[in-house]
C-alpha cells in the first residue's frame, strides 16, 4: 500500500501561513549550506504531489513561472514534472502540467489512491486536506520543518480535530539556520481510543 506523508514548514507557535496566508516566511533567503542542501535533495525525490485548490493554485502560480526558473531551477523542474492530484469540487479543470482533478469524497478517494499501484504520496501545504485526513487516520507519516519565527496567528493544520492518532518521534534534524525537521510516524494501531484535542509534546 502506498504511503501517505505531510511534508510542512511551520512556525514555532505551531501554524503553516499567517492571518493573511502568507507563507513566504518560512522561505526566506539562507546561507546555510546544509540547509541549502537538503531542500535540494528532497527535490530530488519521486512521488506524488497532493494539494487542496488554494495551495495547488500558489504553487502552480509560482513553480510554472519563469521567476522560478531563474530563482530555484532544480525544484521548479521537479515541481513541474512530478506527478499531481488536486482536490477541489469547484475547479473545473487543472491547468498545471501532469495534475489530475479528484472532486470525490477526500477521506474515500484517499483510500483508493493508497490502494493503487505506484510512488508514495506527499501533501504540500493544504491545511484543510491535512486536518480532514489527520481525523482518518490516513497519514503515514508528519514530517514538520519548524521556523523559529512567531507568528501570534495564523492556520493551522489541525483545526478541527478531535481524535488523537498515535504518533512516535520517527527522527530529528537540526540546522544552522535555526530550522528543526521533526519526523512523526503514524502508530499501526491507528487512531487511539481517547477522544480530544491534539496536544503537543509534554503538554
Amino acid at each position: 500500500m502506498r504511503r501517505l506523508t505531510v511534508f510542512n514548514s511551520i512556525s514555532l507557535d505551531g501554524f503553516i501561513s499567517d492571518t493573511g496566508g502568507d507563507m513566504s516566511w518560512a522561505h526566506k533567503p539562507t546561507k546555510d549550506p546544509e540547509w541549502s542542501a537538503f531542500v535540494a535533495g528532497n527535490a530530488k525525490g519521486g512521488g506524488e504531489l497532493l494539494f487542496g485548490r488554494v495551495t495547488y493554485d500558489m504553487m502552480a502560480f509560482y513553480w510554472a513561472s519563469p521567476q522560478a526558473a531563474k530563482n530555484d531551477a532544480l525544484v521548479a523542474e521537479r515541481m513541474n514534472a512530478l506527478a499531481k492530484v488536486v482536490f477541489s469540487r469547484t475547479m473545473d479543470k487543472a491547468s498545471w502540467s501532469n495534475t489530475r482533478l479528484v472532486k470525490g469524497d477526500l477521506p474515500g478517494e484517499v483510500r483508493k489512491l493508497k490502494k493503487e499501484g505506484g510512488p508514495d504520496m506527499v501533501i504540500l501545504g493544504s491545511a484543510s486536506i491535512v486536518s480532514q485526513l489527520s481525523q482518518e487516520n490516513l497519514i503515514d507519516e508528519y514530517q514538520l520543518v519548524v521556523i523559529p519565527v512567531l507568528l501570534g496567528g495564523g492556520k493551522s493544520m489541525f483545526a478541527g480535530v478531535s481524535s488523537r492518532p498515535s504518533l512516535k518521534l520517527a527522527g530529528c534534524r537540526e540546522f544552522k539556520n535555526g530550522n528543526v525537521l521533526l519526523r512523526y510516524a503514524a502508530s499501526p494501531e491507528g487512531v487511539g481510543t481517547a477522544a480530544g484535542p491534539l496536544r503537543p509534546p509534554g503538554a
